[in-house]
Parts: C-alpha cells; structure tokens; sequence
C-alpha cells in the first residue's frame, strides 16, 4: 500500500486576511488561499539517488512555505518518492486517481535526468487535466562527478516531449533550470499557482444571468453552450424574481437593517434620500440569497433601464459592495465580460471591475478614459460617493436612478482581459494586457479613470477588427500573463495579449 505523504499546510488567517484586505471576502476567501498540488519526482537508475529526496524536500517545502496542501509519493514508497520504474508507475496512478478530485495542479520536478516515459504514462494513466508545471534543477559546475552530476538540463527536454507525444498541455518556468532557492524559482512557482487557480475555478464556475440584456446591447450576446463546453455554467434569473422577494422583506428585517448599515458604513450616501437606501438594501439582501441558494460565484446583472423603472432604484452601490467582497458583478448582463473580471480576480485575489473603452484622452494616443455610470468596488477609488446615476437620470428621472457612485479610480498598475463566444467560430477568444491609471485631470461625472495603455492604437484595432465587446475587466494586478497562459495553454482559447 501507498503511504501518501499528505502536508496539510493552513496559512494564518489573519496574514491570508491582510494579504487581501480590504476586502470581506466572504465569497471566496477559503477558494483563494486553499490548494492542492501533485508533486511528481524525476529519477533515472543510473544518476545519483540521492539528489531526489534532497530535490523532493526543497519542492514541498516551497508550496508548504504557500499554505499548498502536497500530494507526493513519500521516501518509503519509492527510492527518494521519486517515479521511474514500473512499478513506482502504478503507485503514482493510483495516488492521482485516488485524489484526483482534490488535485489542482501538478508539479514535475527533475534533481537528476529523470524517466521520462514513467512521468508522463502516470499522468495519462490517471486521467488528469490539470495544469502540470515541469521544473529541472541546475547543475552545480563544482559537482559534475558521477555521484552528483544531474543532467536535468537534458531530462527536462525529453519529459516536455512526452507530454506533447501525449497531448498534455503544461507550463513552463522562465528558466530551464533553476534552483528552488532563487527568486526566479519562487516567482514562477507563484506564476502557476496563480494559473492553477484560474483553471480550477474558472473550468468548475457557475454565474448568474440576471435579467434579460438591455433590448438595445447586441454588443453583449453570448453563447451559453460554448461556455459550458469550457466547464462554465449560466443560470438565468427573471427581474422579476428579484424583485418580488426584495418586496416582500420588511423593512424592519434583520438583514435588512443589517445590510442598511453595511451600505452606510461601505461609502458616503448621504445624498441619497433614506427611503432609496432603504431599497437598495432590500435589492442586496435579495440578490445576495440567490447567489447563496445557486450558488454563484459573480452575477451580471440588466442594470438597466427595468430596475430604475420597476424598482426605482439604481443597483451601482449593491453591485459594488458585492464586487469588494469579491463576488463580482457584471454590468448590462455581460456575462462573458463576468467571465473575464472572475478570472482576474482568482489570478491576484483582488476585486475586479467592468469599465467601458469610453473616450479619447485629448491628443495623448496611448492614453483614454476608462468609465461606467459607477459600481466599480470601493477599492477601486481614490475618492467615492453614493450618488445617482447621471446619464440614466435624464431619461428616467433621477429620483428612479440613486445608487450610481460617483468616483475617481486610483492611480496604480492594472490588468485588463476580455472573453467574447464567437459563435460563427464556435470558439472563444479573448484578449488581456496591462497598463496604469494616472492621475492626470479628468472633469467629468460617473465612475472613471485616465488609463494610459502602451500601444493603445494597436489595441483599440484588434478589438474592433475582431468584433470584441466595448465592455472591459480591469484588476489592480500584473496578472495578464496569468490569464494568457490560462485561457490559451489549458482551455485552447484563442489569446492575443497586448504587450504594447
């Protein structure tokens, strides 16, 4: 029998918690900080053994350092709980199928050539699709004598080209080799946590469709059977549900009063009349049940014109405070552009929002504004205030339109991604860069932000040429890497990454 070396390895609520601040995290606090990772050890008969238990130890140790809960064969089971002969095959099949619901991602570590073949045929074996990061130590030029030479250099070759003779897509470090105490290793060891994270929630990701999509936005059609194809699911929700049970609360309901206070407590809404909170509380207290009851993990939302009519009120500060607790909210029933805000914010662990390519900047060709009627998260702002949505209130009063923030977003590095269903494809396609906000002056209304984008011009022809959405997800990250080799290595999406 296996003895399964199992390191149950929790990080300290508080530091996981200050890591994230400022935000509740009540929705997806445990997912963000909890991983389970395969370790599988190289090892070839006639390199020296005892460079794999020391290798083994100097991996687990890196993810143990993570809070990562480690599945390995142990020193007992195999010589150094490495892989190579046939029968050290069947044990690590029968590890990874034993938990391969649990397993988020897999390690490949070489200390010495390794063998190939029992790498990957275990692997194969178990029927894995997860994301597989294939490592190799450096040679020591001080240590190239038969007792400690490694040759990993050339067994990382050979075991990236079974895993394409097999059809298993993997990533790759920026080094071929390295050690596991650099900070090349580390940051790439984080690189495909992050990717691994992307890939579990993403592939296992239910949303909520709330409402129809305003009549008048073609810009946001979908296909429902190409995202769940990628192991994404939809449930659609009528307005109308929503709005019955945030009608039926009364007002001295504990969670009403509950949530009121949340609101009050969340930004300045002074200028909004009490009565219009009161309902914005109820909208809360009624969406955020049946993101429990469907589990959900983001909703996008028809933010207009029904609610504003049929409620009176805007849903901004609701979709916000839900957005800071990381459940994001998607403006206009976007959901692919729900998709894409979710994504960033598995890959940095921070809240994410949806903005429009809105405007020009002056004559500055590489720089816009960045904008929505206001529910960007809280953390977003440099200055905030719950207000009224001003380019709905000239139609449809503003009396019916309280709820937009009015705001500045802060200055500070950012990622953007987008996801479109191309149906006459059949495919999915997406696109993700960086750039920064600034602080350059802007006088104007709503949520917004100057966004200066390397290369904006180049950007702005691909998503017109290839019919993206004007609808975009911006992170307070550098996560677009992430996200390419996510969407493009391990869901064989169609990826342009704008570097500029």
């Amino acid at each position: 029998m296996v003895k399964l070396c199992l390191f149950t390895l929790s990080i300290d609520e508080g530091r996981a918690r200050a890591h994230l601040e400022p935000h509740t995290n009540r929705y997806e606090y445990a997912a963000l900080i909890e991983m389970n990772i395969a370790v599988i050890v190289g090892n070839r008969e006639f390199f020296p053994d005892h460079v794999c238990e020391s290798g083994r130890d100097l991996i687990v140790n890196s993810l143990k350092a993570r809070g990562v809960r480690v599945i390995a064969l142990s020193p007992e089971d195999t010589v150094g709980g490495a892989t190579q002969t046939r029968a050290d095959v069947e044990k690590t099949v029968n590890l990874l199928q034993t938990h391969r619901h649990e397993i988020d991602g897999i390690v490949i570590t070489l200390p010495n050539f390794g063998t190939e073949k029992a790498i990957v045929e275990s692997i194969a074996g178990a029927e894995l699709r997860v994301p597989i990061w294939v490592h190799a130590f450096d040679d020591d030029l001080e240590a190239l004598d038969v007792e400690n030479r490694r040759d990993s250099f050339c067994g990382k070759i050979s075991v990236c080209n079974n895993l394409h003779q097999f059809g298993l897509p993997f990533t790759l470090p920026e080094l071929h080799t390295d050690t596991p105490d650099s900070e090349s290793f580390q940051a790439d060891l984080d690189f495909f946590l992050s990717v691994c994270r992307v890939v579990r929630s993403l592939s296992k990701a239910r949303f909520g469709a709330v409402g129809a999509r305003p009549e008048a936005f073609n810009t946001v059609r979908y296909s429902e059977k190409l995202l769940q194809k990628a192991g994404i699911t939809v449930d659609t929700l009528d307005l109308s549900e929503v709005f019955g049970r945030a009608n039926r609360l009364p007002d001295d309901d504990a969670a009403v009063v509950g949530k009121l206070d949340e609101l009050e407590k969340y930004m300045d809404a002074s200028g909004v009349p009490a009565a219009q909170c009161l309902k914005m509380a109820k909208l809360a207290v009624a969406l955020e049940a049946f993101i429990r009851e469907f589990g959900w993990k983001g909703i996008a939302v028809q933010c207009w014109n029904s609610i504003q009519t049929n409620y009176g009120v805007s849903p901004c500060a609701v979709m916000s405070l839900l957005g800071e607790g990381l459940c994001p909210a998607a403006c206009e029933v976007d959901v692919t552009g729900l998709v894409a805000m979710y994504a960033l914010q598995q890959a940095s662990g921070q809240p994410s929002a949806l903005m429009d390519w809105n405007n020009n900047y002056a004559r500055d060709r590489e720089k816009c504004i960045l904008f929505h009627c206001g529910n960007f998260p809280r953390s977003f702002y440099s200055e905030a205030k719950i207000d009224h949505c001003n380019v709905l209130a000239r139609t449809l009063g503003k009396e019916n339109c309280c709820g937009g923030i009015n705001g500045r977003v802060k200055s500070g590095h950012f990622t953007f991604a987008r996801v479109s269903t191309d149906d006459s494809a059949g495919a999915i396609r997406a696109y993700v860069g960086e750039g920064s906000f600034t602080d350059d002056p802007l006088n104007t209304f709503g949520s917004r932000g100057v966004a200066k984008v390397v290369g904006l011009q180049n950007l702005m022809r691909h998503i017109c040429k290839y019919g993206f959405e004007h609808h975009v997800a911006v992170n307070f990250s550098q996560t677009a890497a992430v996200l390419a080799e996510a969407f493009e290595t391990y869901f064989g999406w169609d990826v342009y990454f704008h570097r500029g």
